[in-house]
């Protein structure tokens, strides 16, 4: 039952409901407590999410913490790819999501039968996906990356080898960058928030802030722009920093700078400045926000946590073949900063 302390009310700053005080603090947590259940939050959360949460994080780490942990449910704050992530690394747990319908733009550019459909286009081809992506695609891939070693695991496969690369558009465009390999295909996908980070916008951002490092997501549409701007010399190339989100956090921790431009998700931005809280960390874009990453409020959250809802499920035989995909992985190499 919900601490009649909890207040329900309409005001402004209260998400679904229920106001994020100390008393729905001890509720989740007392709650969660009971349902031997971990808390997981992805970095790009509300903060308060971030915030209650037993592990904060990119998503496949997480997944990880919670194929690691003691811990018979995992409740994943996050997007729906995530959840299932988790439930294929720990088939045995009870995975829950607090908002079933958070999705994502990026994981759903691409379904199982669109992949198959490209794989018999490219016969013996080897198919590398990013882990923002479904079950159902995981299960029709050769090797898993994250944004962090996308470079590495294709690398890792045969020059004379033809790879797919998918679903992003962006990241498979800094992999071909980054390797020059031409037999590299690529998947027209796109994180919306990300592809609307755009190059004329960090420009801008990045004449106004000389002194500025700026952190880029490999997803981020502005990627090229941020290269070209270091290589045409209008900004100090050692300022310029492709990221994921984990070796964000990383760099915040040894960056000399002052001030960093962030262009990712806004929900990043909570992690970077409790990383390193003497440095002024800006969104290239402050409206970068994933509506779907924003579903998952203080008042799902308790929902989840009270009535163990939504389960995630992912049939035996797709988990099993995706698990695969995942684990060449990490045999390649350690996933490090995740997506």
């Amino acid at each position: 039952m919900v601490a009649t302390a909890i207040v329900e009310r309409t005001a402004s700053g209260v998400y679904g409901g229920v106001e994020p005080d100390a008393a729905w603090r001890d509720e989740v947590l007392r709650l969660a407590e009971e349902r031997d259940a971990v808390i997981l939050a992805h970095n790009y959360q509300l903060p308060e999410i971030q915030d209650i949460a037993h592990h904060t994080g990119d998503s496949l780490a997480l997944s990880r913490i919670a194929a690691q942990s003691d811990a018979r449910t995992i409740i994943f704050c996050g997007v729906h790819f995530m959840a299932e992530t988790a439930k294929i690394l720990s088939p045995e747990k009870t995975v829950l999501i607090p908002d079933e319908r958070a999705g994502c733009s990026l994981a759903d550019s691409i379904t199982g039968a669109q992949l198959r459909e490209w794989k018999a286009q490219h016969p013996g081809a080897v198919v590398v996906s990013y882990v923002n992506t479904t079950a159902e695609v995981k299960a029709e891939t050769d090797i898993c990356c994250t944004s962090s070693n996308a470079v590495d695991v294709v690398r890792s496969i045969p020059a004379d080898r033809e790879v797919l690369f998918c679903p992003d558009q962006f990241l498979g465009a800094h992999v071909k960058r980054e390797t020059g390999r031409e037999n590299l295909h690529i998947w027209a996908g796109e994180c919306h928030v990300h592809a609307g980070i755009n190059g004329p916008e960090l420009a801008e951002r990045a004449a106004a802030n000389p002194d500025a490092d700026l952190f880029i997501h490999p997803e981020c549409g502005c990627a090229t722009s941020a290269l070209y701007l270091s290589g045409e010399g209008i900004v100090p190339a050692e300022k310029v920093k492709i990221l994921s989100t984990g070796d964000m956090i990383t760099a915040a921790r040894s960056t000399n700078a002052r001030k960093v431009l962030v262009a990712t998700e806004v929900g990043m931005l909570h992690q970077l400045r409790k990383a390193a809280p003497e440095i002024d960390f800006r969104a290239v874009n402050d409206r970068a926000s994933c509506t779907y990453m924003k579903m998952i409020t203080p008042a799902a959250l308790l929902r989840c946590v009270r009535d163990g809802l939504d389960e995630v499920h992912v049939d035996l035989e797709t988990a099993r073949r995706a698990r695969g995909a995942v684990q060449r992985m990490i045999e390649i190499g350690q996933p490090g900063g995740g997506e």
